[in-house]
């Protein structure tokens, strides 16, 4: 295979990542996204098409597994990636996938390979055996049939199918972090915690084995140093990581600097952990999928002014919330940050300043 460059997305089930952990064991340089059906789908795909025009390399790969496209989304990406390659690029489209919906589409795309029979993962498999350098390790087959019994529900292949739902767990279940801020690293951890799950497969009561050390697995991957509990180990993980994205994720408001994140919930805990580390931020907003916003403040600013400014919230002045009337969910975060930004300038052209006295 002459292409260097994959931009693969896949499913956010079982299924979809461990197609991706199969492409793991491939000597190509890998560019992992994850989406759900709807609107998500699209979104990423749109990701996928900018980081190629943005990137030096004319000649990649665009991998679609566990996701079926309708017609209007194969017939565009079909159009895009025409329009790359008459400028120069040289991208393809190989999509492998097992829903019988997606049938329409992979009568009319030679690109759109479609098999009911077998689960992505399965699909997937057998491809890259075929058409693909694979370094295939001892466990994969094994991990493959695991993953195609709980898939396709074949409950009279009993042990692949216990080990496998609880395989189908570790990953539905996994919600340290966030997919649209850490992308990347979901990906990873997910990817990780089911290559761990992997070196349990031949052991006696495997399902019970890999069920009881869940935790434990979860825990190495968010260890730095020292031990700790579960959500002690996440939240220092995460306030670093939101320490790494200053750059991209601050935001100003009337003076005062911000940090906005995207989803990350529990912001009492991970947003004031995140000032206390970060004292040179003022303020914390994490705005949710429903445009929901929770503000958190250590004495430098009322955010409870700031939320009804925003919003017509309200709260305390170290800690407030509102809800952003006609907010889109996004699965980007460039999408959440234009939206607010919207709001930060219309309400900055305003006359008024702030009430910023923190009540003693």
């Amino acid at each position: 295979m002459s292409i260097k460059t994959i931009h693969h997305l896949s499913h956010t089930d079982l299924d979809g990542y461990s197609c991706q952990l199969v492409m793991k064991y491939t000597p190509y340089k890998l560019h992992n996204y994850n989406a759900n059906y709807g609107a998500e789908v699209k979104q990423k795909l749109d990701m996928i098409l900018e980081n190629i025009i943005k990137s030096d390399n004319n000649k990649a790969t665009i991998l679609i597994t566990d996701l079926n496209l309708t017609a209007d989304e194969s017939r565009w990406l079909n159009n895009e990636v025409n329009k790359l390659n008459e400028n120069k690029k040289d991208i393809t489209i190989t999509l492998l996938d097992h829903h019988g919906s997606g049938e329409d589409s992979s009568n009319k795309y030679g690109w759109y390979y479609l098999d009911t029979e077998r689960c992505a993962t399965k699909i997937t498999y057998d491809y890259v055996k075929e058409h693909f350098e694979f370094d295939e390790p001892s466990w994969m087959n094994k991990f493959v049939n695991i993953v195609n019994a709980v898939d396709l529900w074949k409950m009279e292949d009993h042990d692949n199918f216990e080990y496998g739902k609880v395989c189908m767990r570790l990953v539905t279940e996994t919600r340290e972090l966030n997919k649209v801020m850490f992308a990347d690293v979901d990906n990873n951890y997910k990817i990780s915690l089911l290559h761990e799950a992997t070196k349990y497969i031949d052991q006696p009561s495997a399902p019970i084995v890999l069920d009881e050390n869940i935790h434990k697995i979860k825990k190495e991957f968010f260890k730095i140093d020292k031990d700790g509990t579960l959500d002690n180990l996440a939240t220092k993980f995460i306030v670093g990581l939101l320490g790494e994205a200053r750059d991209e994720k601050t935001i100003y408001y009337k003076g005062y600097r911000g940090f906005l994140s995207y989803g990350i919930g529990n912001t009492s805990i991970v947003g004031n952990g995140f000032l206390l580390a970060y004292p040179e931020y003022d303020f914390i907003v994490d705005v949710s999928y429903r445009g929901t916003m929770s503000l958190r403040a250590n004495n430098k600013v009322s955010v409870s002014q700031i939320s009804k400014e925003w919003a017509n919230g309200g709260g305390h002045p170290n800690a407030a919330g509102g809800r952003i009337i006609g907010f889109k969910e996004q699965y980007r975060y460039d999408k959440v940050k234009t939206q607010i930004q919207r709001i930060i300038d219309e309400k900055e052209s305003r006359a008024g300043d702030l009430e910023y006295k923190q009540e003693s």
